[in-house]
């Protein structure tokens, strides 16, 4: 018999890990014993594959986010530490987890049958797998968008009482008495609603992106498909059409469809490995990566996909980074106090009337030259700013302790 790789990095790599079994041939005589060899082939070992995770940032991820889950009092996260000009995953955490090792040689029935009645689904890779609403993350891309179609420009203002009325609907800023008047700067860095409202499906005078060009600049961002990471499992996520709701709800496509889709809200879907991915293309300059695990196969490097994603041009994504610096200066990302600068965004997602929202966060750093992305997602932890930044905090301060240990590199 023989063990394979049924999931993960070991399944991706199967044919490469394996090699070619060693055979021998023999004739006997009809008592059984060897008279001759008739031919003899040597086994030839698989490739080795290094890894681009790095043991002790991942070991202090897990431990960070799991004390910070507990504070939180839930028990599915992840993180995901990935380098922007490359897309390498330096540490990727999703909980709660299990012990791999009782699967090595074949699992006990009861113990998998724990793991498959556990409700919060343990063998879940909820990283690259698990589907959620962006929340304000999303609003980056938003901004990006806007200031590409050059339907804004980085003085672009609007003003902001608290919300805005449409007919019998109101859709609230999440500061009840406004936020004043808001460029796109401020808009990242306070996370305005009413900015995005107006320049996602626009207001009175001002035409927004509407419907069609937001789904399309979305999808140039890698959401509502797979970014091709090197595990098995990846989740598409999902962005609505107009198209999409008529088929699947028999109904049209309402202004408060757009404006929901704006503050990613409604039935749009992402994973975090997908929100890791359009921050890393906003702090690498417009680059979209593949995120992947493998560093070497054998002595060689393997080439993971890298676009330059059409008509972004860097003074878009330069004012969305100002933005996300801003917004750790002084903005809702300020709990993110480390000694080095770095940009952010906050998020906090409704998903049930009835459960509490999950929170988010995503940063790079250092601003001027970014290394690393940071993504949290603390599923029903309530506020991105409370609960996800306290957690990117302590995370990118173990990288910088690390990269310093290193001289410098990581």
């Amino acid at each position: 018999t023989s063990e394979i790789g049924k999931t993960g990095i070991e399944r991706s790599y199967e044919t490469l890990l394996r090699g070619t079994p060693g055979e021998r041939v023999s004739e006997i005589d009809a008592h059984g014993s060897i008279t001759s060899m008739v031919g003899d082939r040597p086994a030839i070992d698989g490739q080795d594959i290094r890894l681009t995770i790095d043991v002790e940032l991942q070991r202090a991820s897990e431990i960070l986010l799991r004390e910070q889950m507990q504070i939180a009092k839930t028990g599915r996260g992840s993180v995901i530490v990935m380098d922007p000009q490359d897309g390498s995953i330096l540490s990727l955490v999703s909980l709660p987890a299990f012990d791999n090792n009782i699967f090595s040689g074949g699992a006990s029935s009861t113990l998998y049958q724990a793991l498959l009645e556990n409700r919060d689904q343990p063998l879940f890779p909820r990283a690259w797998a698990g589907t959620y609403p962006s929340g304000s993350t999303i609003k980056i891309v938003i901004s990006a968008a806007a200031l590409a179609e050059k339907l804004i420009n980085a003085h672009t203002s609007f003003v902001s009482v608290g919300g805005i009325r449409v007919g019998s609907s109101f859709f609230p800023d999440w500061k009840e008495e406004g936020h004043g008047v808001t460029d796109v700067r401020h808009a990242i860095a306070w996370s305005v609603n009413t900015f995005f409202y107006t320049v996602g499906g626009g207001y009175e005078s001002f035409v927004g992106l509407g419907v069609d060009r937001l789904q399309d600049w979305m999808r140039r961002f890698g959401l509502g498909s797979k970014t091709g990471i090197d595990v098995p499992g990846e989740g598409p996520g999902f962005v609505p059409s107009k198209q999409w709701k008529q088929e699947a709800k028999q109904e049209r496509w309402f202004v408060g469809d757009t404006y929901n889709l704006s503050i990613g809200q409604g039935d749009l879907l992402v994973t975090p490995i997908q929100v890791a991915g359009y921050t890393a293309t906003i702090a690498n300059g417009g680059t979209k990566v593949t995120p992947h695990f493998v560093g070497k196969l054998g002595t060689d490097k393997p080439t993971f996909p890298v676009t330059s994603i059409s008509d972004l041009n860097s003074n878009s994504v330069h004012t969305v980074r100002l933005g996300m610096r801003d917004c750790v200066q002084f903005g809702s990302c300020r709990g993110l106090s480390v000694p080095f600068t770095a940009g952010g965004k906050t998020g906090t997602a409704q998903w049930n009337a009835n459960k509490r929202t999950h929170a988010w966060f995503t940063s790079f750093a250092p601003w001027d030259k970014p290394e690393v992305v940071v993504t949290v997602l603390v599923e029903e932890g309530g506020e991105g700013s409370a609960v996800a930044v306290p957690v990117a905090r302590q995370v990118l301060q173990k990288w910088w302790q690390i990269r310093n240990q290193r001289g410098g590199k990581f």
